[in-house]
Order: C-alpha cells, then structure tokens, then sequence
C-alpha cells in the first residue's frame, strides 16, 4: 500500500493555526494590540473600516522592531517573550505563542512599517497568504504600523460565516474593552468607518472605568482591595442598583491579562448574597497581582482561561472581600427604624405594675369557617394588586385544554401554599401553579395582544427621563432606534452618550420605561433585529415581569380562579414566554407510593 501520509505546506498549517486563534476581525485586533502593548507602547490608533472585513489597521508608538526582527516576526512559532518550556510558567507578557503574525498572514493582505527609535530608517514588509510580497527599506515613524486589508480572502468559507456589521463592531469593542481596561497608563484610540468611537487618554483604573462606560460609573462603583500573602486584590464593583439581568459588564484580570472564571464569577455573586435580585449580575472590575510561577496561561489558544493555583483559597477571600466592601460602605441589608410604621417601643412609666405577657388561645377557632378565612382580611389591602375585573375576563372550563379538560373536577377548590402558589386538585392528581409566573405570563399575552391591535400614539413627557449608554449599548440603541421612534418614543440627543426621552406610547407608564428601554438594548447586543413584533415582544415580557404580582401576595379564592382561567385560556400555559415552569402536576400514583408500606 502506499505511504499516505505527508508534512502539510507551511500555508495550509499557518491556517489551520489560523482557525484557533483567527476567528473573527476582533481577534485579529486582540492580537496586533497585545503586541503593541508588549512593545512598551503608551499611544495605540485602532483604524477599522467594515468592521474588519475591509480594513484593520494598528499604530503604536512602541520600540519597534529591526529589519531581521520584522521578516522573522511573520514566521511561525517566533516569538521575543520565552526562550524555554519554564519560561512559560514565568510569563509577564500578552503573547508567546509564536502564531498570531503567521496565522493573520496567511489568511489576509498584510503590510507592516516598522522603525526601532535609533534607526534612521525602517522596514517595509508586504504579505500576501503567507507570500512575502515585498521587503524594502522606508521612512516611518519609530514604533509599529500594521495594516490586516482583505482578511479571510482565501478562506471564503471562513468569511461567509462572518456575522452583521454591528455583531462583528461589538466583539471588536469587547476586545479594546478587556485590554484597555487592564492597561489604563496607555492611550487608546478607536475609529470605525472614520467615525472616532473611543478616545481614552491615559488615566487611573477608575477614569479608566468611566470614560469606556460613562459617567455614570462614576458615583455607582466602590472600591475592593484585600492583600494577602500570596494574592492581591483590588479595583471596583458595582453599587447593587446597577446589577443588571444580562452580561457584559463583569471583567476579571490577572497580572493586567484580561481571563474568564464562571468559579471566580461565583465567589463574586455570592458576596452579593441577598443584596441583589436572584436573576441579576453585579458589575464588577477586579485585578489580581499574583506571582505567574502561580498561574498557568498556557491552556488555551485565545488565552482567556487560565489556571490557578490554590483558587479555592481565592474563591474565599473574593466572597470575603466583596461583603467587606459592601458592608463598609454600608451597601447591605439593613433594618430602617425610621420607617412610617416602624413600632416603638415606650420606657415603662415609674412604679408601673410589670407583668409577664399573655398569650390568650381561642382553641375553637377554625381558619376556614366563613368570617374566620385568612384571606377575608386581604380587601382592605386592595391597592396591593391590579384591579382583578379589569386585567381578567371571566374564562369557561371549556378554554382550558383537553390535557387538563378531561381531569378537571367538578368541585374544583384553591388553596395558596406560603402565598406564594395555587394548588387544586385534578382527577388524576394535583396540581400546583406558581401564581407570580402564572400572572407574569397573562400579562403578556394581554400587553403583546394591545400592542398588536393598536396604533400607538405618542405622549410627551412632561419631565423627559435622561439615558445615559455606554459604547456598546449606544450601538444597539442606534440600530432600534428608528423602530423605537416608529412606535410612539421620541428623543433628544445631548451629547454623545446621552439621551433624555421626550415622548412614549400612550400605553406605557412612564415610571418603567427606561427598565423597558435598557432590557430592549440588552436584548439587541445578544439577539440583533429590527422587527416591530420583536420589540413589541421585548416589551410585554418586561412590563409583565415588572407589574406581575409579587410573591407572598394574598389571594381570595375568587382571585386564585381568575388566574388559573386566565392562564388556561393563553396559548401555551405551562410556562412563561421566557421558558420558565408555571405548572406542577404530582399524580396520585405518586402520592400513593409515598405512603407505600
């Protein structure tokens, strides 16, 4: 038989190097800016046209590389940071692999100037698919002029999977995100298109912080800082009023190298245990100093993940650190004697006869006979819920779906469990409904449904609420924003980052509309689309989860069967719009074996 079995060509290897740590213009720009941060620069220019797919272009200000340096650079495995396997267990550098250069050059049109500070000239050097091209003397600048033009031209497979303008622009914000963050003494400069999107001059960690995401960070961030013996901790996390419901805002860094840990994430949240909803994120930017003979950034090719030794002992001292930053800025749970209704307590009056309390038990009494049930009381507590007639229209048993039809008693009782769940008996079992759930989807269908039907005139405000957007969420509101406008909002620009909203649609109330709005921004990084039905969608989802009834709400057993004919008369009532579970059904054929002998 013969030999099958060959040395691939150093192009098809740099490429398939390239599909590890090439996947998309950002990481392109992850790279080349690493290197000029390697290359001690103080000022890098990121110049990008179509998001990459056209243009990629890096200046640094850096020490530039030699005429030999420049041509070895573009080989793969070359690299100026290790010179043996321990090196890279003492790493301080962004790069080593050794790859980036060769796998960007193989995959795109590549011309670099370069100058080092004592050259009287510099070196020209022009790649074509790992084809050098050219390479010649040329004046430039001292520092590093990179241009990436046509990347994956050779790889149309690779560039048909590139996604939509503003999808492939977020990734590439994300990644001067991380690296600007981690390296607030460099200047970083980002134009899009020839529209200047970041301008960051050199700063503390803080200002750092606050021009990336906006001033508003300014007052809502607090201060962590714990050193121990073999780790220090420092930088900023977020006030619990600003913990949002989606990613984005959480960074992490070791030795200013930007990683990602879901274990490290975890300590963090449970720091913020009981001070933030279940479902929301706190905002937090936290570096670790740590000795690189104790870490291991060698594991994957993107090298965002990253080993540690003793992390268990970190995953403590993070928790730790967290509430004792809460609790020293007083950012915790608190009881409020001050409170309209808080009791108080009367010193006892001299020679006042003491007695020891009584506790009087009427034993005949029964919580269920008429007069005497629990929830009797609940109407002189009304304006706890929306007026029940009109939310709901009173639902036959004949809507509810021939999956519970069949099995529904004609004696059908509720009971409210903790208030908190509805449970009723069925013929082959018993059910249990989550009422908060069970409310939250009814008003959606019934907001979605208006939405649907009705023109939606616009209101004025008549005081105009301010918005105020980071850079990535100022992309995505851009992209909705002429679909915002076609539905009745109106708004007026104040600078850059900035907006107050002068106008909503008749049925909004304005008192959640920037909730609404920034759930609707959140939800265009992640999901982009410019659909009417979409936004309208987003919205009722948000106004149901925001007006839904709070758990530990008493419900009369009028009310308990209000919800569950609403909700049987929705289109898909076993769970909310979202895919959370609204319905339990425990068969007596499992009650039965619980009390098998």
């Amino acid at each position: 038989m013969a030999d099958i079995i060959k040395i691939l060509p150093d192009s098809v290897a740099n490429q398939i190097a390239a599909g590890e740590v090439i996947q998309r213009p950002a990481s392109v720009i992850k790279e080349l800016v690493e290197n000029s941060v390697d290359a001690k620069a103080t000022r890098i220019t990121i110049n990008v046209k179509d998001s990459g797919r056209t243009l990629i272009q890096i200046i640094d200000n850096g020490i530039g590389m030699s005429e030999t340096d420049a041509r070895i650079s573009f080989e793969r495995h070359s690299t100026s940071k290790i010179n043996s396997a321990e090196d890279l267990f003492s790493l301080t550098t962004k790069g080593f692999r050794g790859e980036a250069l060769a796998s960007i050059a193989s995959v795109a049109h590549v011309e670099l100037n370069t100058r080092q500070e004592t050259a009287n000239v510099g070196t020209q050097i022009i790649i074509e698919g790992s084809k050098l091209i050219k390479q010649e003397d040329v004046a430039c600048s001292k520092g590093a002029n990179f241009s990436v033009k046509n990347l994956f031209y050779n790889v149309p497979a690779r560039r048909k999977f590139l996604k939509a303008t503003n999808i492939e622009l977020g990734h590439i914000l994300t990644e001067i995100q991380r690296i600007a963050l981690s390296h607030p003494e460099v200047a970083f400069i980002l134009i899009h298109n020839d529209k200047e999107i970041y301008n960051l001059p050199t700063s503390n960690y803080k200002q750092r912080i606050v021009n990336i995401f906006g001033k508003q960070f300014n007052q809502n961030l607090t201060e962590i800082k714990t050193e121990t013996s073999f780790i220090n901790i420092y930088g900023y996390i977020g006030k619990p009023e600003i913990a949002r419901k989606q990613y984005g805002q959480q960074f992490l860094f070791v030795n200013n190298r930007f990683f990602k840990n879901s274990y490290f994430h975890k300590a963090i949240i449970s720091g913020y245990d009981k001070i933030i909803p279940q479902d929301a994120v706190p905002t937090y930017f936290i570096y670790f100093d740590i000795e690189p003979n104790r870490i291991d950034v060698n594991i994957h090719p993107t090298k965002t993940e990253i080993n540690f030794e003793n992390a268990s002992a970190i995953f403590q001292i993070l928790i730790s650190a967290v509430k004792k930053t809460l609790g020293v800025n007083n950012i915790v749970p608190s009881i409020d004697f001050d409170q309209d209704g808080a009791f108080e307590i009367q010193p006892p009056k001299k020679n006042a006869n003491i007695k020891m309390p009584e506790v009087k038990i009427n034993e005949n009494y029964n919580p269920f006979e008429k007069g005497n049930f629990y929830n009797d009381n609940y109407n002189n507590d009304k304006e706890n819920l929306q007026n029940w007639e009109e939310l709901y229209q009173k639902t036959e048993y004949q809507t509810i779906p021939s999956t519970l039809d069949q099995n529904i008693t004609t004696d059908t009782q509720f009971f409210q469990i903790k208030n908190k769940y509805i449970l009723t008996t069925l013929k082959s079992g018993i059910v249990i409904i989550d009422q908060k759930k069970a409310h939250e989807k009814i008003l959606f269908e019934k907001y979605l449904s208006t939405f649907n039907r009705q023109k939606l005139d616009s209101q004025q405000t008549i005081y105009p609420q301010k918005m105020e957007f980071n850079q990535d969420d100022l992309v995505a509101f851009n992209e909705i924003m002429d679909n915002l406008i076609d539905i009745g909002f109106s708004f007026e620009q104040i600078n850059n980052y900035t907006f107050y909203i002068t106008g909503i649609p008749d049925l909004f109330e304005k008192e959640n509309i920037d909730v609404i709005l920034y759930e609707l921004i959140a939800n265009q990084r992640k999901t982009p689309t410019n659909i009417r039905e979409k936004i309208y969608e987003t919205m009722a989802l948000s106004y149901a989860k925001n007006l839904s009834m709070n758990h530990n709400t008493p419900l009369t057993k009028e009310e308990m069967l209000q919800i569950f004919d609403s909700l049987f008369a929705t289109k898909t009532p076993n769970y909310t719009h979202d895919g959370k579970q609204i319905i339990a059904i425990i068969n007596y054929e499992e009650i039965e074996k619980k009390f098998e002998s």
